[in-house]
């Protein structure tokens, strides 16, 4: 996910600047002291020096004065400014799950604020940037998209959304690269059923990611590690009717004409099923 996290952070930084109260976007932040304490203020001057440690790219500190904010005047304009700036400094900081914390209890108490959407676009966002490795367990991938969803059914017209589509997209083409990880590994141990069961899973919940292709082509090659040509030929002429010049279908094409008698004529005839 690196290359997709260079393509996130680029423009989440563009969108993260349409938001009413957000600052300029930059990175990397400093550690905000665990036990710091605040002596009691009036609300313009927490918020301001907030603001100015954000400025400072000191964002995990900025995080815990923009809280501050909240904690000392709960029910003032500049708490709410300041639970979506705490958000924000969080995100910045990359510390997702404050990130998150934040935004969701702007979301319970301002359920119809016009900044809602921005706050939904934290949430996805902060789930989004925590997507692992194919090789790790991708329950983070599934709360990404989860939220980006949620984002894209409440506020289908907005910039946030759009981005969100994105996202998706590629969060989808994540899990089926983690679906044909399982699937080689199988594949590779001999174990053909499950590896099966893998690829098919790529084929029907996956079908628009660019790991179909190859999904296809490890089905005949396992179909016919397991002597069940007739299934070999059909995932072939899939391929070959949707994915013509894959080099997949290329290396499809070669094993079934070596394999499987008069295999061109059957591929013809199941290209469209």
């Amino acid at each position: 996910m690196d290359r997709q996290h260079t393509r996130f952070n680029r423009s989440a930084l563009v969108l993260l600047a349409l938001a009413p109260l957000a600052l300029a976007a930059c990175s990397n932040g400093g550690k905000a002291k665990k036990d710091q304490s605040y002596l009691a203020q009036d609300v313009e001057t927490l918020y301001s020096a907030a603001r100015e440690t954000l400025a400072k790219r000191q964002y995990r500190l900025a995080g815990a004065q923009f809280d501050e904010v909240e904690r000392q005047h709960p029910y003032s304009v500049w708490a709410r400014r300041a639970q979506l700036m705490s958000s924000f400094a969080y995100y910045a900081a990359g510390e997702y799950q404050e990130a998150i914390g934040a935004a969701q209890r702007f979301l319970s108490l301002h359920p119809g604020s016009r900044e809602a959407p921005y706050a939904y676009y934290m949430v996805a966002l902060s789930h989004y940037n925590q997507i692992m490795p194919v090789n790790k367990d991708q329950k983070t991938t599934q709360q990404a998209l989860d939220s980006l969803g949620e984002l894209i059914r409440r506020y289908p017209n907005t910039d946030y959304a759009a981005d969100a589509r994105l996202k998706i997209d590629l969060a989808r083409d994540h899990l089926a690269g983690k679906e044909m990880e399982i699937g080689r590994f199988y594949q590779s141990q001999g174990l053909y059923l499950a590896a099966i069961i893998r690829f098919r899973t790529v084929i029907e919940k996956f079908d628009t990611t660019s790991h179909a292709p190859e999904a296809l082509h490890r089905l005949v090659e396992s179909y016919l590690a397991m002597g069940i040509p007739e299934e070999a030929t059909k995932s072939a002429a899939v391929l070959g009717n949707n994915y013509p010049e894959s080099k997949w279908y290329e290396r499809s094409f070669k094993l079934i004409g070596r394999w499987v008698p008069d295999a061109p004529k059957k591929m013809a005839n199941q290209g469209g099923q």
